[in-house]
């Protein structure tokens, strides 16, 4: 897969989630196969008033590249000026949100707000466009709610003002991320623009990523959710692409291995207090769906210092392995 000038090992990525793919997740996840990863969501207004908290976003490492760094904001004027500096990580390609259901940022007219104003979204994609010499991508939604739907009209301006690729998720902000997502959609926009388009929402294994593909006929595929706690979801992907076999999960052994190294990562970059923090909520998701993760979840929610979070994964595997014979 290639976006403008840049050519992908292979079409899978992983899509951009705030508070969660930060360096740690991204340098976890990298092994496991994606070929392009993004930074969480960056604010423009943050990094336009230099904000320290916002700046250390953009930090990365050269074993994650190709990496993309995704912004958001609704002033051409200053995206278009931040968007050098962000370029800072390292990053190849800058992608612009338009599509974060979330309250605190539609409400300032960002994220998927800007879904219901075409032209000044245009106008965000030119300017940022024309401020730098890596591609700039789009995110955006199937449209701001069920009476609005206009992903494709709204591809078409995207396209236009001279973005190199676009993704599209398959629900609308009312949706947030309830219900389905309309793999109609992302087949209409394929079909109305001559860009890349990626397609999001619902792919949870190889069988749903090949249903993406197929199906929309769309050039990627970009998997969130599904890949917290579970980086094992490309390795997946791309084994059932190739052979149309299911792998084995992964075992106890492996998860706690994965999720151990994730969170010494955590606690590298982001110091012991926060990275216990932060490391619970990864921590519990690398369990998900394993007999007595609930047990462990509350468990890990309790955990203050590196070492009870360590003991708390560790003793959990034992039990596991003792109560199951595995």
């Amino acid at each position: 897969m290639k976006i403008a000038n840049i050519k992908l090992e292979n079409n899978i990525i992983l899509a951009p989630m705030a508070g969660v793919t930060d360096k740690a997740f991204r340098l976890t996840t990298k092994p496991f196969g994606p070929a392009l990863m993004y930074t969480e969501m960056v604010s423009g207004k943050g990094l336009f008033y230099k904000s320290k908290k916002t700046e250390t976003l953009l930090s990365a490492e050269d074993a994650e590249k190709p990496l993309a760094v995704q912004i958001f904001g609704h002033e051409p004027d200053i995206l278009a000026k931040i968007a050098v500096s962000t370029l800072t990580s390292g990053a190849c390609i800058i992608d612009i949100n338009m599509g974060c259901p979330a309250p605190k940022i539609v409400n300032n007219g960002d994220g998927s707000a800007l879904m219901k104003n075409p032209e000044l979204a245009g106008k965000i994609i030119k300017a940022v466009s024309q401020a730098v010499d890596v591609p700039v991508t789009v995110k955006f939604r199937a449209g701001w709610d069920s009476n609005s739907i206009n992903a494709v009209e709204f591809a078409k301006i995207v396209e236009e003002s001279g973005a190199a690729a676009i993704t599209v998720h398959g629900r609308t902000r009312e949706q947030f991320y309830s219900g389905n997502s309309d793999i109609n959609i992302i087949t209409a926009v394929k079909s109305a623009v001559s860009i890349p388009v990626i397609g999001n929402g619902d792919i949870t294994d190889g069988k749903s990523a090949v249903k993406m593909l197929t199906e929309t006929h769309c050039d990627g595929i970009m998997i969130g959710r599904a890949a917290q706690g579970n980086p094992w979801i490309f390795r997946e992907v791309l084994h059932y692409i190739k052979t149309n076999e299911i792998l084995h999960p992964p075992s106890i052994d492996e998860r706690l291995d994965v999720a151990l190294k994730h969170f010494e990562l955590l606690l590298k970059f982001k110091g012991d207090k926060r990275g216990v923090l932060e490391g619970r909520k990864h921590m519990s998701w690398y369990f998900k769906g394993v007999k007595g993760g609930s047990v462990l979840r509350a468990e890990a929610n309790k955990a203050e210092t590196p070492q009870q979070m360590i003991d708390i994964l560790t003793s959990f595997c034992k039990h596991y392995k003792n109560t199951y014979n595995v």
